[in-house]
């Protein structure tokens, strides 16, 4: 017998090395290398072979008809695809444990039954019994969807051949594995080959396929990047759970926009779509309340208003407290640091918390402005009017920068009744002279400005 050489894998990006050396050479993490057994190379190694063509094509020639899309009935959700989900492909859903991934695709599976196509949901974490108890308190009944709780693939694939499903739901991949191969369940081998296999059912007999990744401590979906190339689609869940919004982002798309989002609210009947995410963050909003400012930030190709909350509170202890939600630590010691040199501010020895409210994420740099407004006003122990929305990027000198879709934001604000906006003086440059009959936009050149105007 041949003996059986192991190689040192990294679960973060799939690098092979043949020794251990406590970081991988490729991303430079620490402790992720785990060793495994080299994977059988035979002709037969997957089982689903996509039929290879007889001849290269044209590009006139190809018959592009067969690209047909579903439409799921959650106009979010298929606003968030490019339209539908594309029959055939495979998409990859990923978010951490308990954010609502098998409930959404619980939803998706009944209204792909209501059209009339047949469902395999593979529930290998989960019994059929548990996976049909949580379809009923849903309300999910149908004759169309069959519940299968396995994790050996050939066993999979001996009931898609008997089947015959239009759609396959993998739940999750991280839990299934292929007998042949010698590394454990949940393996970087073992992950990549499943996806693969995934790939050639999807592509070989179009069979729309949704796979469920979990993700590491650092936020990123478990397994290899290359698992991330594989797919067609990459759909991010997050949220807090805690608060009942999700937001499902679009990070990859080979048929429609990416970086784009759709919102929901978990709910006792599941995940319910949200058309109006402005108008719901701010629904909760107390008016007159120092501290408080709204923000208009984008996500995806979508302007969403939010609320972006500050406390300002003496300190118990020798060194202060800086906490935020939803907001980077480092950027808010960077507006602090700017506050305390431009203002003079005395907060070194002041406790300051940030909130982001509605439990969202923020990245973007358009924020700053509003954020030091909202500390600013919590400080002087005064609200800034209910009616007025701020945005603008702030660097380490104190100017405001100016900040992209400035007319998408302002437009948002407009439809949801705001009257005044203070952003910076560089935008109202080629900005359509139609906004300002409706709205008072007010330029700035530095944050002194933006506090004078605001908080006189």
């Amino acid at each position: 017998m041949v003996k059986q050489k192991s190689v040192w894998v990294c679960r973060e990006c799939g690098n092979k090395q043949f020794k251990w050396t406590g970081s991988c050479s490729i991303c430079k993490s620490w402790d992720t290398l785990e060793e495994e057994l080299n994977a059988p190379k035979n002709e037969g190694r997957f089982e689903s072979k996509i039929p290879r063509a007889s001849k290269p094509l044209l590009i006139d020639e190809v018959d592009a008809e067969g690209f047909k899309r579903v439409h799921t009935g959650y106009v979010e959700f298929d606003r968030l695809m490019g339209g539908g989900i594309v029959t055939g492909s495979l998409n990859l859903l990923g978010g951490e444990p308990g954010i609502g991934k098998s409930t959404m695709l619980l939803q998706l599976s009944k209204r792909f039954a209501d059209q009339g196509l047949t469902v395999l949901y593979v529930c290998g974490e989960e019994s059929a019994e548990q996976t049909s108890l949580r379809a009923k308190r849903l309300g999910i009944k149908s004759d169309k969807i069959y519940l299968y709780s396995e994790t050996l693939f050939s066993q999979i694939r001996a009931q898609i051949d008997k089947i015959h499903p239009d759609v396959l739901i993998v739940d999750s991949v991280q839990i299934v594995y292929k007998g042949e191969l010698p590394s454990a369940p949940g393996s970087v081998t073992q992950v990549r080959e499943i996806a693969m296999e995934c790939m050639h059912l999807s592509k070989g007999n179009g069979i729309t396929t949704f796979i469920i990744g979990h993700v590491t401590k650092s936020g990123d979906i478990a397994g290899p990047r290359v698992l991330e190339h594989i797919v067609d689609t990459v759909l991010e869940f997050e949220g807090d759970r805690q608060h009942g919004y999700r937001l499902m982002r679009s990070v990859k798309n080979r048929f429609g926009p990416t970086d784009d989002v759709a919102l929901f609210q978990m709910n006792e009947k599941g995940l319910a779509e949200i058309l109006n995410p402005s108008l719901t963050f701010l629904e909760e909003r107390t008016v007159g309340s120092p501290g408080s400012v709204i923000i208009p930030t984008i996500e995806g190709t979508r302007a969403l208003l939010v609320e972006v909350q500050a406390l300002v509170a003496p300190s118990s202890f020798a060194t202060s407290t800086r906490r935020s939600t939803g907001l980077d630590p480092k950027r808010l010691t960077l507006l602090l640091a700017v506050l305390e040199k431009r203002m003079g501010y005395q907060l070194h020895a002041l406790d300051v918390f940030v909130s982001i409210a509605g439990g969202i994420k923020i990245t973007e740099p358009a924020i700053d402005l509003g954020t030091i407004m909202a500390i600013a006003s919590c400080y002087c122990n005064r609200a800034i009017p209910s009616d007025t929305i701020v945005m603008g990027e702030v660097g380490l000198g104190g100017e405001v920068r100016s900040i992209p879709r400035i007319e998408s934001r302002i437009k948002e604000a407009i439809n949801l009744g705001f009257k005044r906006c203070i952003l910076s003086a560089k935008n109202l440059k080629g900005l359509n002279k139609k906004l300002s009959e409706k709205i008072n936009l007010q330029g700035v050149m530095r944050v002194e400005e933006a506090i004078a105007a605001l908080l006189p």
